[in-house]
């Protein structure tokens, strides 16, 4: 099994859950510029990460549906709760929010060009991206009022909360008034498996 990343980008979710996992795995590490490379585009013909390629060559692209393949594929792990209907739907529930709501409103401060070709204007765009992904992580917040995991169970989408998380304190996200979100941070950056994870993308 080997995952396709990008140091400190989603693919750090996946890479994260495949240490929780345990599995033997490679990874590679992509240039940005090679993102579109004729080379890569074979792999992933969108240009981006991550890319999950299984033992037999089989693909899968797509973050959401990577952490998913992994919950299904390695049941042992335990990162499905005990498995049941409910159990996954919360699963999916939180990785729909993150991936769809949260990660997208990240845009304006990533990519804010995309958004408007004014240089002058990027500030004022950042600054709202920063307000909408605050008002964001208002419900996140609330769902860890009395459990640590977002599922009730570590999950992916724990995971995939730790890198939103560790994006928002770098672009200047105040968390002060979350509580809950910080001390999710704190487990998540005390374990083992994700301090695996940073370490093997050079983010320690």
């Amino acid at each position: 099994m080997k995952l396709y990343f990008i140091p400190g980008t989603c693919s750090l979710a996946d890479h994260i859950v495949l240490e929780w996992i345990g599995c033997p795995y490679d990874t590679r590490q992509v240039a940005r510029d090679a993102l579109r490379s004729p080379e890569y585009l074979k792999i992933n013909p969108a240009g981006v990460v991550p890319t999950l390629e299984d033992d037999d060559g089989w693909v899968l692209t797509e973050n959401v549906a990577i952490l998913n393949y992994l919950l299904d594929r390695f049941p042992e792990a335990g990162l499905g709760g005990d498995n049941g209907l409910r159990d996954r739907a919360e699963t999916n529930r939180w990785l729909a929010y993150l991936n769809s709501d949260v990660h997208k409103a990240f845009g304006p401060i990533f990519s804010p060009a995309r958004f408007h070709p004014d240089p002058s204007q990027h500030d004022a765009l950042k600054q709202a991206a920063r307000a909408r992904i605050a008002l964001l992580l208002g419900p996140v917040e609330s769902r860890l009022t009395d459990r640590d995991w977002l599922a009730g169970h570590r999950s992916p989408a724990d995971a995939y909360l730790f890198v939103i998380l560790r994006w928002a304190m770098a672009h200047g996200i105040d968390l002060a008034d979350k509580p809950r979100l910080q001390a999710h941070f704190a487990r998540m950056k005390a374990d083992a498996g994700v301090q695996r994870a940073l370490k093997a993308q050079g983010l320690e």
